[in-house]
């Protein structure tokens, strides 16, 4: 699978051990974030991700910020993007099977690289579970 991965000053540590995690794994990872330590706007990072998930049909994105919740709302201006914000495995699963998120945020500071690997993992793996749940979906994306 191709994934998009962007993140801001506080995230490129993370960014990196996950990008090596993603490949070991076999996916195809397109690196859109900062490299760099010196302070940048998380916004930017999160609409280039956005803009490359949606350039690239069935891939995921992935989006860091120092807590995640900046970077999840950047995400979630976008349209056509649903970001889950998750610091644990059962969010990161039902992010995906309900609400079909197509961009996993995570917070550097806040969630350890082993945990954001299972995270990562996790919302990879699981697949939208449809039903009742794309009725929702499309509520989200009238307008």
């Amino acid at each position: 699978m191709k994934i998009i991965i962007g993140n801001d000053h506080s995230a490129v540590e993370m960014k990196n051990e996950l990008v090596k995690f993603l490949e070991e794994m076999g996916h195809e990872v397109i690196n859109v974030g900062t490299d760099g330590t010196e302070s940048v706007d998380y916004p930017l990072f999160g609409q280039a991700v956005c803009k490359k998930v949606l350039e690239n049909k069935n891939s995921l994105g992935i989006a860091i910020c120092g807590t995640g919740i900046g970077i999840s709302i950047a995400c979630n201006k976008v349209k056509g993007i649903r970001a889950g914000l998750c610091s644990e495995s059962f969010s990161a699963r039902m992010t995906r099977k309900h609400n079909n998120a197509n961009v996993l945020c995570l917070g550097a500071r806040v969630t350890g690289i082993e945990l954001a690997k299972d995270i990562v993992k996790t919302f990879i793996e699981e697949d939208f579970e449809g039903g009742r749940h794309q009725k929702r979906i499309d509520m989200l994306e009238e307008k």
